[in-house]
């Protein structure tokens, strides 16, 4: 401030103490001052009300025990003397009527009532934020921690607050200070941060620098990934200016405000929300232009806003499925065509018009083609498995939907394998179909699946192979197997975890007609097996039980 004492002390050598006695004797001085004005009598009584209420927070801000020992609380009496010897001049002004003008005074009016706005508001938040009290820590931190550690502690703490106190360009400076702070030790910085930090955090975002917003974005971006602050985030309203900067921001400001709706959307609340607010469409526009980080960001927070149900629609009317199957074949990273695949797999799952959407768009063979890479994903295979039913046996036989299923299962992840078991499901629904699927390839390869250590994998594989063994040819391939029998005997286990044993003993039966299978599914303890699961009631278990006995005995009596 450079403003001295009347004693020629220099004001940055002077006390907390000082600066309140001096604040003391201006605020009186400024108010008897202010009653004299007759001119501009409603901004006069305005500026009046407001001083009056200074005396009261000096006292609650001087009444704390630490105030004298934190740097803000100084700052913050520095400004009110400002303030209050500006009232005065003002007032001197306009006693002897010998001012610029009138709407210079005016002017100079309104300034002075929005500064002893900002005092009283920041008198407030200095006692609400505690800054003032991290001048002693609680104990358990105190014991815990070097001197070193606390002092950082508290000039954290001391930063944080300043984001809310003072004018804007000391806000600026707080900020850049934050920035640099976590670089340093972002887990410091998250460990301290409240709520009231965030919200002015939030606040930031709309300010008029576009370096503030960028600063702040970056900061925040942090947050949100971190996980520790996102309900704060939200509730304070950080969406709205997230959802500005990806529309309008600066590269670096667009990539953190992307990545930042990414982390968020992953609750369904917060995604119908980033809808609502009107997030979708420059999130599509991210996906169609942005760079590598900041399209896969965009990509990944679409796939997370398709997974909730009432908005698909929305988004397909957005154009959704046209730029998820661009980025399935275009995509810079291959993180953004496996979101792209997540995605397209969401908005199929359960709406036949979307279905055909996708399919009008070409979605199949955008999605085979996505197949054909060395590792095949679930989510691609997950989209086709919601598709197939919904074309005809002719058009996935054209693009090739065989070979790439028979690809998957040889070399896809185990859930890759598992939607393809479960496509398998769905497109046999003929005898052709069953044949085309057993030609291919496919039989010996989900026998292999049966030994599987997820059971959800084991479920789907034996669903296929249940539904394939309805037709002879399937039948005699699963013969010439060494491993089929002795995969589905296992699966006979009555275990409640184990969901595949209704669909083991349907394989089973079907093969049962011939005794080299009858053979080796006792000599695997079959019948130990089938008679659990006969008192359980499961389907088919006590007829396959009965045949498997009565072959048994058969044997008894030709040994005899």
């Amino acid at each position: 401030m450079g403003e001295g004492s009347g004693n020629g002390v220099p004001a940055e050598s002077r006390s907390a103490e000082d600066w309140l006695s001096h604040a003391q004797e201006l605020v009186p001085m400024a108010l008897d001052k202010a009653r004299e004005v007759k001119l501009f009598p409603g901004r006069w009584k305005m500026i009046i009300s407001k001083l009056e209420q200074i005396p009261s927070c000096l006292s609650d801000l001087s009444s704390h025990p630490f105030f004298s020992k934190n740097a803000l609380c100084k700052e913050q009496l520095q400004a009110v003397s400002k303030t209050a010897k500006e009232a005065i001049e003002l007032s001197d002004l306009c006693l002897k009527e010998k001012y610029e003008g009138k709407l210079k005074m005016q002017s100079d009016l309104d300034a002075l009532s929005g500064k002893l706005d900002l005092n009283l508001r920041d008198c407030g938040l200095l006692i609400k934020t505690g800054v003032l009290g991290e001048a002693t820590l609680p104990l358990s931190f105190v014991g815990s921690s070097s001197e070193s550690e606390t002092a950082s502690y508290g000039h954290l703490k001391e930063l944080l607050a300043r984001l809310q106190i003072g004018h804007l360009e000391a806000k600026h400076k707080a900020l850049d200070s934050l920035v640099e702070a976590m670089k340093e030790d972002e887990k410091s910085v998250l460990s301290v941060m409240g709520r009231s930090n965030v919200a002015a955090l939030v606040r930031l975002l709309t300010a008029t620098s576009p370096s503030v917003r960028q600063k702040t974005v970056t900061v925040i971006c942090s947050l949100a990934e971190s996980g520790s602050c996102e309900s704060w985030l939200v509730s304070e309203g950080v969406l709205p200016p997230l959802i500005r900067l990806v529309e309008s921001g600066n590269t670096v400001g667009k990539e953190k405000a992307t990545i930042s709706l990414q982390r968020l959307s992953m609750t369904a609340e917060t995604a119908r929300a980033i809808v609502g607010h009107g997030g979708v469409p420059p999130l599509i526009e991210i996906c169609q232009t942005g760079d590598s980080v900041s399209q896969a960001a965009a990509a990944s927070t679409l796939k997370n806003i398709s997974a909730v149900p009432e908005v698909r629609q929305i988004l397909a009317e957005e154009g959704i499925i046209k730029v998820m199957m661009d980025l399935l074949e275009h995509g810079i990273l291959l993180g953004s065509k496996e979101y792209a695949a997540e995605c397209l797999q969401n908005l199929t799952a359960g709406n036949e018009s979307l279905r055909r959407s996708v399919i009008t768009e070409g979605g199949i063979k955008s999605l085979l083609a996505y197949l054909d890479g060395p590792l095949p994903q679930e989510s691609a295979v997950g989209a086709l498995r919601n598709l197939v039913g919904s074309v005809s046996i002719e058009v996935l036989i054209s693009l090739g939907f065989l070979p790439r299923l028979v690809h998957v299962l040889k070399s896809g992840s185990l859930g890759a394998q598992q939607a393809a078991s479960s496509a398998i499901c769905r497109v046999c629904n003929s005898v052709e179909m069953k044949k085309l699927v057993g030609e291919a390839g496919c039989i010996s390869l989900l026998i292999r699946m049966l030994e599987a250590k997820s059971n959800n994998a084991r479920e789907a594989a034996s669903q296929a192979l249940s539904s394939l063994l309805s037709i002879s040819p399937n039948r005699r391939e699963v013969k010439k197997d060494d491993k089929s029998v002795p995969n589905l005997v296992q699966l006979l286990d009555s275990s409640p975890q184990n969901t595949a044993k209704k669909y083991a003993v349907s394989c089973l039966a079907s093969l049962s007609t011939c005794k080299k299978c009858k053979k080796l599914m006792v000599s695997y303890g079959a019948i130990g097996y089938l008679k659990k699961l006969s008192e359980m009631e499961i389907p088919g278990a006590k007829k396959l039980l009965e045949r498997l006995q009565r072959g048994k005995l058969r044997s008894l009596f030709s040994r005899k």
